[in-house]
């Protein structure tokens, strides 16, 4: 017998729960505490299912037969209701925000350093979730992210937009390998967004100039740490973020490396760095002050060495000595001594392998850390030597 709005309403709790019946599969679950649930039952491969309708009165009778009625036509033709259920569940999931995060996770935090990652979801969490992030990522098209782009591009930020292009383009990609997007629509932004003009770092390469930056660090009137910081920066030529977190269990001083693990290397893979005497000295010097710490170069209020120095110090040192922003940064002693060493001759497969950059066979990179390295700690003393040499013309 079908149900009536009258029975259900009259229908009271039970010590235990009992079921009403309306017809084709559907009934009303009662339970003690007085809830009313709709439920399906229908069968697959001879097997017995049930399923959940919602409760009621949120949803009415009509309304449970209305579903009733469009669950059991996929089901004459072949289709579990449960399935369409679960996909629907999935395709809930499946926004650009969700999509993002699983990305970040599983693709670039086992890749890049601890400040590349920061930096990276930085921009993510600014730009691209607050206009897509509750997208489905299926149905966001072109002119939708070229319209996030553009209101980025108006603000000045060229380079900015084009980063975020690219960011939204590897989050679309990694969407299609996983199944939660058909395509990557950036693809069709090609030439949309303004050219952007490179920029190269500041640095100084001309020894006439690298001479007074010298004998200005020579002459640094801050404190003997961060004094110390600028010509491990000069002699080494390592990325400033390495220099910063540089730790003194790193370093092997009689046998003159600089080994830095793999989670601290741009692209998460260890580094060798040959050290010249001026360097062993250099850190000798610096032992009886930081040594008792974990940083080479701690962070001036960090008394115990636990925190490592400020990511401008090295930058701010450089303006307070007189460089510009135009003229010198952190990161200008790498292409410095790039610039330099090629002049001078050195094979550029040494020069590279030193500046750790990417090999571009991912598989030899990994075994090959060491490359060169015989080449490499002749150069690098040389290297020392040099700026030593131009220091007192």
């Amino acid at each position: 017998m079908a149900l009536t709005e009258l029975a259900i309403k009259n229908a009271k709790p039970q010590e235990k729960e009992y079921m009403l019946h309306d017809d084709r599969g559907l009934y009303l679950l009662i339970r003690p505490a007085g809830g009313k649930y709709w439920r399906l039952r229908y069968w697959k491969n001879s097997k017995e299912t049930k399923m959940s309708l919602g409760v009621y009165p949120t949803v009415t009778l009509k309304e449970a037969r209305e579903k009733r009625d469009e669950l059991r036509k996929s089901i004459s033709n072949g289709i579990d209701p449960k399935e369409i259920a679960r996909q629907a569940e999935i395709q809930a999931e499946q926004t650009l925000e969700n999509v993002a995060k699983e990305w970040f996770e599983k693709r670039q935090k086992n890749v890049h350093t601890e400040d590349h990652c920061r930096h990276l979801w930085s921009r993510v969490e600014r730009f691209i979730l607050p206009a897509l992030g509750s997208r489905q990522i299926k149905e966001i098209t072109a002119p939708e992210i070229l319209s996030m782009l553009r209101a980025i591009e108006s603000s000045g930020t060229v380079y900015t937009a084009h980063k975020i292009m690219e960011h939204c383009s590897q989050i679309f990609r990694y969407g299609v390998a996983t199944g939660a997007a058909e395509r990557d629509p950036t693809g069709d932004l090609r030439g949309a967004l303004q050219v952007q003009k490179t920029k190269h770092r500041a640095s100084i390469t001309d020894p006439s100039k690298i001479v007074q930056l010298l004998r200005a660090m020579d002459a640094f009137d801050g404190t003997y740490v961060v004094k110390c910081g600028l010509w491990f920066s000069a002699y080494t030529f390592a990325r400033p973020g390495e220099v910063r977190h540089a730790e003194w269990k790193e370093f092997n001083l009689e046998g003159a490396e600089w080994k830095i693990p793999e989670e601290k290397m741009k692209m998460r893979r260890p580094h060798i760095v040959p050290l010249a005497k001026q360097v062993i000295e250099l850190l000798e010097s610096l032992k009886p002050l930081t040594g008792h710490g974990t940083y080479v170069f701690p962070n001036l209020r960090s008394s115990k060495g636990t925190q490592p120095m400020s990511e401008n110090t090295i930058l701010y040192a450089l303006r307070r000595m007189g460089f510009s922003k135009d003229e010198m940064t952190a990161h200008g002693f790498r292409s410095m001594a790039s610039t330099l060493l090629n002049e001078q001759g050195w094979h550029p497969d040494t020069i590279e392998r030193q500046l750790a950059h990417v090999e571009g066979n991912s598989v030899r990179a990994a075994y090959n850390y060491a490359e060169y390295l015989a080449e490499r700690r002749k150069m690098m003393q040389v290297w020392a030597d040099y700026l030593d040499s131009l220091k007192v013309q």
